[in-house]
């Protein structure tokens, strides 16, 4: 028998504060419903005040249940670690980073916040994003144009990673069908995005149950 693994949450991607209130009630319920590791709140690009009032607002409603609130902002042009920081996340998100931007990132996240990413397509840029003391590395999940890389790609990356590397990994599911083949992986941790668990949060606790079972 195997540990199950851990869920994250995924918020839809450019939220902004007109999207707050019906959110919070939604991650408060979902992260009392199952064993949630993580959130990752997926904010519209604006000014770096907005986001960090934004952040503060959410993150005290995601820490309360012991998840920890990373913050990714596709096409924000300011300092993500400083909105980060100064908001009360626990860390950062990004996809498909640049060359040199992780190493410049892990080098500014201090007192053990979270480095992550995501939107890796080649195992070589896996394994460069893993030099470069990332906390885990993210297979699949939504794009911000709404593309999704093919559920059985990603749980063959997420299976690749997972058996050779130590950093914990991230299997995203877009669909219900796709949990029990990413938990088979050996994943540290399944993502879940927002159209598995917004509209109903209470449903976490059954996606918890199979997750369990896969494990057993």
């Amino acid at each position: 028998m195997t540990d199950a693994p851990r869920l994250t949450l995924l918020t839809p991607h450019r939220v902004g504060p007109e999207h707050v209130d019906a959110l919070l009630p939604a991650l408060e319920r979902a992260c009392g419903a199952g064993d949630v590791a993580a959130v990752i709140l997926r904010l519209a690009p604006a000014d770096e005040r907005s986001l960090i009032a934004l952040v503060k607002r959410v993150a005290p409603a995601v820490q309360a249940a012991g998840a920890a609130l990373v913050v990714a902002a596709a096409g924000f042009p300011g300092d993500l670690v400083s909105v980060s920081a100064r908001g009360g996340a626990d860390g950062i998100h990004v996809d498909k980073p640049e060359d040199g931007t992780l190493q410049e990132l892990r080098g500014r996240l201090r007192d053990g916040r979270i480095l992550g990413v995501g939107g890796i397509e080649t195992r070589h840029a896996a394994m460069d994003a893993g030099e470069a003391g990332i906390d885990y590395l993210m297979f699949g999940g939504l794009y911000p144009d709404g593309v999704a890389a093919e559920p059985e790609a990603v749980r063959e990356r997420t299976a690749w990673w997972a058996e050779i590397f130590e950093t914990p990994c991230i299997g995203v599911a877009c669909a219900e069908t796709e949990i029990a083949g990413l938990a088979a992986t050996g994943a540290e941790f399944v993502g879940l995005e927002s159209g598995l668990w917004m509209d109903d949060p209470a449903r976490i606790a059954t996606l918890q149950t199979s997750l369990s079972e896969v494990a057993s």
